[in-house]
């Protein structure tokens, strides 16, 4: 499975996820102006907003990663980032929610900026971005897969299919306000940590580098695995 896709099915299956933990704050922002082609164009931007701040985090985590692979320990990384993942699947598998780290004053921040947002003309445009940049699990998940990617650009790239494998149902969801129920969100939230233990043994096979082809390609002459 190439890069690319990989980003689209984690956004895909994420945003399940995301509608029960975003949507309330995608339902709540008011349209500009009344009417069916309004509510969708803004509901759209809101989206486009989202994907925006994912593309400009994949800026950021790809300069990184540009810097790690220069150095030669990407494979290092990559096993390292496998590991973590392990760690958070095997947290959500066995509830251990006492190691869950407390974030509200991360959000502080955020909510004077969605409260200002709310009165300006763009405010869907305006708070999807902001929206990309909460603390979330699976913006997490994705960042890990974009900093074992080799550039900036392909960690954009893989960002931006990310935030458009979330896309189709935030967007029916901010439409229609009631796509999933909650029963159908967590049968899908208890198969998620399965499928990050999956990925962090991807990770770590091809930070190992053990030439098998897709799951863990071989180093190249400079010592790196070729994860693209």
């Amino acid at each position: 499975m190439s890069n690319e896709k990989l980003a689209f099915m984690i956004g895909l299956l994420g945003s399940l996820h995301c509608i029960g933990m975003c949507g309330p704050l995608a339902f709540s922002v008011p349209v500009v102006k009344p009417g069916w082609l309004f509510l969708v164009a803004d509901k759209l931007f809101y989206q486009f907003g989202r994907i925006l701040a994912y593309c400009s985090l994949g800026i950021i985590i790809g300069l990184i990663g540009q810097q790690l692979w220069l150095a030669g320990i990407q494979q290092g990384v990559s096993i390292f980032s496998g590991i973590l993942i392990l760690m958070a699947a095997c947290s959500r598998i066995f509830k251990l929610s006492r190691f869950k780290p407390k974030n509200q004053w991360l959000l502080a921040p955020f909510n004077r900026m969605f409260n200002y947002a709310l009165k300006h003309k763009a405010n869907h445009l305006i708070i999807g971005f902001i929206n990309g940049f909460l603390p979330c699990g699976f913006v997490y998940l994705a960042l890990a897969g974009a900093l074992n990617t080799n550039g900036v650009t392909h960690a954009v790239t893989y960002m931006f299919w990310f935030g458009l494998g979330t896309l189709p149902l935030m967007f029916i969801a901010t439409i229609s306000m009631s796509f999933t129920g909650s029963m159908l969100r967590n049968k899908i939230n208890r198969v998620i940590p399965y499928m990050m233990l999956c990925l962090g043994i991807w990770f770590i096979c091809r930070g190992l580098a053990l030439d098998i082809p897709y799951l863990s390609p071989p180093a190249n002459p400079n010592g790196i695995s070729d994860c693209r």
